[in-house]
């Protein structure tokens, strides 16, 4: 509870205002406490007509839209406490996925994440918006509240102060109690709604292998599980509502004993003493239940907030930039010095990568599965970071380079394109749509092979596509990030093995695509298949990580048994 104290007593201007609202709001309470007694007494008891008491009715209305405007003021004011903390927790977390994409990627569930960067960060509210408030509301008011109360009734007020410290004395107790249960309902909540993501993303494959039965089986026990936590945390904080109205009440009839004793057996106080005593006590009291009702929201928050901060402190490798401007009109040369990686979890490394890649050349890189091919794409592209040994480019350390510059001249077509829901001429402007027209976009689709795709469709390039590009094959997907290609014309191109899994003919328009775009850029390819790699410029052989052999595709027939391997097992024939 002390890092959220800290993160909203920060927020200094909207601290004073919650002070000085609430000094307003202990004042309002007790001029309206006092304006009711007057009348009363003034009309019932001392005599006075009603048009006496008509100037004291409307400033007693005025106290009470006062009230009202200062209680809007109270609760708006925490909201926009509440606002700020969770857009700077949503910014932290999407800065920590964006910073190192491919890590948080590999790391926990999806739909986990999803649900901290929404449900656990939304659970935060609660303690900003009312906790906070009301915590400093009761600094305050019922301190003003007393203060008056010993001035026009000593006696009361010492009834008070003897029977007030069983409520935050109970609100500690109950705390204690209920923390473990947040927590369990906060590790509930994430488990079920990410689960519920992940089984929604593929549901087709647990259809196609017949376990959507036995996943809705899990979907139900999570559910239950999650129904059991809230339950558990309702029943303490109904328990503790009881709790605090019990002891209020208590304490009010303790009070009007005492004020009802004076007043009638010894005539010792006046009824305008004593009904105004009576009328600012369960003010009092109600000030500190209601502390004690944000008291489990702010206990609520302090789980949510356990969870952020587990997710935002996890260890990363965040990939280094600089503020170095770099020219990406031009094909790069790019040069590998003792580059190694490392995994977070003591996964799978490369060691020890040396490689010059000339500007305008088109270089492969190939292995077996596993053998870190991907993974050393990922160092090339910047998505993942060199854990020692450098990236030079066109002689210049990567790392100094502008991040922006970099990825204006970079593409990077995966295995798996990934398509938004909207339009396809959508998809294949992203991030480009205010600076491209229409024509350039069509023109990047025919150059990619789109047209016998798109001429089919009714409504052409307008035709939506789903999530992930729902509604179009896995070639048409390639021919789309490649249509990307076109239209942005990068001087650095990373394709990583593009052509597996597709047919020949869409194979050949996707070599023919990729010709064109080597022209003008830097090419690296991830190869599946070797007779695509031929004519590469050079061929980067790598096995468990390592560099086992470079050169051309002659050179590695000569030099380089596993080579030699790879392309008879390819060719149909006999592994040596």
């Amino acid at each position: 509870m002390k890092e959220l104290k800290k993160l909203a007593f920060a927020q200094r201007s909207k601290v004073n205002q919650l002070y000085i609202s609430s000094f307003l709001m202990g004042a309002v309470i007790i001029a309206q406490a006092y304006l009711i007694v007057l009348v009363v007494d003034g009309v019932f008891l001392q005599g006075q007509s009603f048009s006496w008491a008509v100037p004291f009715l409307g400033v007693l209305i005025g106290v009470l839209v006062l009230r009202s405007v200062l209680t809007y003021t109270i609760n708006r004011t925490g909201i926009q406490m509440a606002s700020k903390v969770k857009q700077d927790f949503r910014e932290s977390l999407l800065k920590k996925f964006t910073t190192n994409p491919m890590q948080a990627s590999l790391q926990g569930q999806s739909g986990k994440k999803v649900s901290v960067m929404l449900d656990a960060v939304d659970e935060v509210d609660g303690f900003f918006s009312k906790y906070i408030p009301q915590m400093i509301l009761t600094y305050i008011v019922p301190l003003m509240l007393l203060v008056t109360i010993f001035i026009i009734n000593p006696y009361s007020g010492l009834i008070i102060l003897i029977t007030a410290p069983f409520i935050p004395f109970c609100m500690i107790l109950i705390g204690k109690v209920t923390q473990k249960k947040q927590d369990e309902q906060v590790e509930e909540l994430t488990a079920f709604s990410g689960q519920f993501l992940d089984t929604l993303q593929g549901l087709v494959t647990l259809k196609l292998y017949g376990r959507g039965k036995e996943q809705e089986e899990k979907i139900k026990e999570s559910s239950l599980r999650f129904r059991e936590a809230t339950m558990n945390v309702l029943k303490v904080a109904f328990l503790s509502s009881l709790m605090l109205e019990f002891i209020a009440m208590l304490s009010i009839a303790l009070i009007a004993v005492e004020v009802g004793l004076r007043l009638v057996i010894y005539e010792s106080i006046s009824f305008f003493t004593a009904f105004l005593v009576l009328t600012i006590a369960p003010e009092f009291f109600n000030t500190l239940k209601n502390l004690g009702a944000a008291f489990h929201s702010g206990r609520g928050s302090m789980a949510a907030t356990k969870r952020i901060k587990e997710e935002i402190d996890e260890p990363e490798q965040p990939v280094i930039w600089g503020s170095q401007s770099y020219d990406y009109s031009k094909p790069p040369e790019l040069k590998l010095n003792q580059v190694h990686f490392q995994y977070v979890d003591d996964g799978f490394s490369l060691d020890e990568i040396d490689a010059t890649i000339p500007s305008g050349s088109n270089v492969a890189i190939i292995g077996q599965s596993g053998s870190g091919k991907t993974t050393l794409l990922h160092l090339l592209s910047g998505l993942a970071p060199v854990t020692n040994g450098q990236i030079f480019v066109n002689g210049t350390p990567r790392s100094e380079l502008n991040e922006e510059d970099w990825f204006s001249g970079l593409s990077y077509i995966s295995q798996h394109p990934y398509l938004f829901a909207g339009s396809i001429a959508d998809n294949i402007a992203l991030g480009m749509e205010e600076t491209v027209s229409r024509t350039q976009v069509k023109e990047a689709a025919d150059q990619a092979g789109l047209n016998t795709v798109v001429e089919k469709l009714e409504r052409g390039l307008d035709t939506p596509v789903g999530e992930g590009g729902r509604g179009l094959s896995g070639g048409e997907k390639q021919r789309v990030a490649l249509a990307r290609a076109f239209l942005k014309r990068p001087t650095l191109i990373l394709f990583d093995e593009p052509t597996v899994g597709l047919d020949l003919e869409t194979e050949r328009i996707l070599q023919s695509a990729i010709s064109e775009l080597s022209k003008t850029a830097t090419v690296i390819t991830v190869a599946h298949r070797l007779h695509t790699i031929q004519q590469a410029d050079q061929i980067i052989l790598l096995e468990n990580g390592r560099v086992k052999g470079q050169g051309t595709h002659v050179d590695l027939l000569q030099e380089s048994k596993e080579y030699r391997k790879m392309v008879s097992i390819q060719q149909g024939g006999v592994d040596e």
